[in-house]
């Protein structure tokens, strides 16, 4: 096999809605019986995913929070690879009432346009942060931080190579780590921009388009789809 892992982002790609259809699930189950390794690459919070997909244990790997994260659903232990932003941080953006704020246990989130007031507190205190947008969603994270540094991680974990990966998201924040992967897929109802970067780009939308790269791998190993791997 050329690709031995498929890397999927969560809302707007494998999920509609925060929710995983019955026919994507079955697809999974059918990529992981082939022995090819599934990593999820979220910008959830890991509670939160547990939470709406109870069925994460399908997945080898889980990235978190946009990147700082590696959850093992299968004996439910996180890695943690990042530290947060300082509570001067929050306690900053508390006062300057931005709303709504969410932290996890590294990241720190809110919605646009707040990312104005999010950089200039960041800019303000010296810190090295920065700032992720996902269709007006904004994360802060350590300036090394994001998707893909959070792939390589579980990725290592795995033995794997980046090479050996079928990526596939739909948002701003899914752009790093499409980019690192073998081979990057773009669902049908993703950002134009990232169309453009994809090496592929699905004629189903979200979970259809999941499942469509996942028919292609299990039948011919995505050959048609070419990407950065290919001879």
């Amino acid at each position: 096999m050329r690709y031995l892992a498929l890397a999927t982002d969560y809302d707007g790609t494998l999920a509609s809605r925060g929710t995983v259809e019955p026919d994507t699930m079955e697809a999974l189950c059918r990529l992981a019986a082939t022995g090819r390794k599934l990593i999820l690459v979220t910008g959830r919070r890991v509670d939160d995913l547990v939470r709406v997909f109870p069925e994460v244990a399908i997945f080898d790997r889980v990235v978190a929070e946009n990147g700082p994260l590696v959850y093992r659903p299968q004996t439910r232990e996180t890695r943690i690879l990042s530290q947060p932003p300082p509570a001067a941080f929050i306690d900053e953006l508390r006062r300057r009432g931005v709303q709504p704020l969410t932290l996890g246990q590294v990241f720190v989130a809110t919605e646009q346009p707040n990312e104005r007031v999010v950089l200039a507190v960041i800019s303000e205190l010296g810190l090295d942060l920065h700032v992720i947008l996902n269709k007006g969603a904004v994360m802060v994270l350590p300036a090394s931080v994001n998707k893909a540094t959070g792939l390589r991680a579980a990725l290592d974990e795995l033995g794997l190579s980046p090479q050996a990966v079928v990526g596939i998201g739909d948002a701003e924040n899914d752009e790093a780590f499409l980019a690192m992967c073998g081979c990057g897929v773009a669902v049908a109802n993703a950002l134009d921009s990232l169309k453009a970067q994809a090496d592929n780009v699905t004629s189903g939308e979200d979970g259809a388009g999941v499942r469509e790269v996942i028919d292609s791998l299990i039948s011919e190993d995505l050959r048609s789809a070419g990407g950065k791997a290919s001879a």
